[in-house]
């Protein structure tokens, strides 16, 4: 499945708190089978077709949108997908970094989001660029200061960061849903991810395997 050229029905709102206004974008079409868990071992995320474009769509906007934020309503999603991960179910936003925004205010915020205004995202020819071999290298020097952050707040996952920050790590997003569909017809039961890094590099010690925060998305095949 090829993404240049979709469109993306979206609802856009200007929230009003005190002398502040924030602009918000989400689709407008409900995403049916998705689901995002905080876990013991960082954060789940769990798509199915239909939802690997909605937060390819989100990704991609939300590096060229230094002042909206760009919400996934998950929590309303029919999905049963990740829940063996445990923890607190999470909606998702994502947001640039110079934006500022206090994640404290986003109940607020949220409750606030109507009346809309229909808005309809078309994805351009090669949307998502592929980064080089020493930008991925850049990333681990330690002057290096273009990673995603992370924040939680009133049921939701934070992703914070530069256009750079995304796009580093934007090809794996787009893989989700270009590729893997058609791993998954010609392998049902293949594993088909992305490993989102957040934060910066921390040297791996023999009680952490891990070194790096990570939000891992899955594509979860039971509604595939």
């Amino acid at each position: 499945m090829r993404l240049d050229g979709r469109e993306w029905p979206t609802l856009i709102d200007t929230v009003r708190l005190g002398g502040d206004s924030y602009r918000v974008i989400r689709p407008a079409r409900p995403i049916g089978h998705a689901s995002l868990y905080e876990g013991r071992l960082g954060a789940q995320l769990s798509v199915d077709k239909a939802a690997t474009v909605d937060l390819a769509f989100a990704w991609w906007l939300v590096a060229r949108s230094r002042h909206s934020l760009v919400y996934l309503p998950l929590r309303s999603s029919g999905s049963s997908c990740g829940a063996e991960y445990g923890g607190r179910r999470l909606d998702l936003v994502l947001l640039h970094h110079s934006l500022r925004f206090p994640v404290s205010r986003w109940r607020q915020v949220r409750a606030r989001l109507s009346p809309s205004v229909a808005h309809t995202v078309t994805l351009p020819p090669q949307a998502f660029r592929t980064a080089d071999r020493e930008e991925h290298v850049r990333r681990f020097h330690r002057e290096f200061h273009d990673h995603l952050r992370w924040a939680v707040a009133a049921d939701t996952l934070f992703l914070i960061g530069s256009r750079l920050a995304y796009e580093l790590e934007g090809d794996q997003v787009r893989a989700l849903a270009e590729d893997c569909p058609a791993h998954l017809a010609a392998s049902p039961t293949a594993h088909c991810c992305a490993e989102i890094e957040l934060g910066r590099f921390r040297p791996p010690t023999p009680d952490r395997r891990n070194s790096l925060a990570q939000l891992h998305v899955e594509c979860c095949n039971r509604h595939w």
